[in-house]
């Protein structure tokens, strides 16, 4: 079984809608898909109201996922980890153990847009425009990686 970790900040914005939306793609029963966060600002909570909504509008629910905080056995247990930025990359990075642990980790937008190491945008301060592009933004990203994983059978 392949395992992907979707890693933000808070687990509440980007990395919910993240996994939500490749879960949607993905047609491959062996494949689990999670998500996570560097800060322990939400733990236990649900996504945030805007993501849950753009999400409906795409006809996703992720009301059943709860924000919780990455940790260093999440390099054990998951076989790729998607960063969303810069910054949830150097602390995903500060807690890896080895070269296979910082192997894993990868920025999605990588999938886009190869080796440029974007970054998804952080919605949470903003208004309702920034979690559509954040969506768009993750739909494409996600497309690439469902077509890969689609594709091996």
């Amino acid at each position: 079984m392949t395992k992907i970790l979707m890693v933000c900040l808070g687990n509440i914005c980007r990395s919910p809608l993240a996994e939500g939306i490749l879960k949607s793609k993905i047609y491959n029963f062996k494949i689990l898909v999670d998500s996570a966060g560097t800060g322990s600002y939400h733990i236990g909570k649900l996504p945030d109201k805007r993501s849950i909504d753009v999400a409906k509008l795409n006809g996703i629910d992720i009301t059943d996922q709860k924000a919780r905080a990455f940790s260093v056995k999440d390099f054990d247990n998951f076989d790729v980890i998607y960063v969303m930025d810069n910054l949830n990359y150097e602390n995903v990075i500060a807690l890896a153990r080895n070269e296979n642990d910082k192997e894993k980790v990868k920025f999605i937008l990588n999938e886009v847009f190869p080796d440029e190491n974007l970054d998804v945008p952080d919605p949470y301060n903003g208004g309702s425009y920034g979690f559509r592009n954040v969506y768009r933004m993750l739909n494409e990203a996600c497309e690439v990686i469902a077509e890969k994983i689609n594709s091996n059978g």
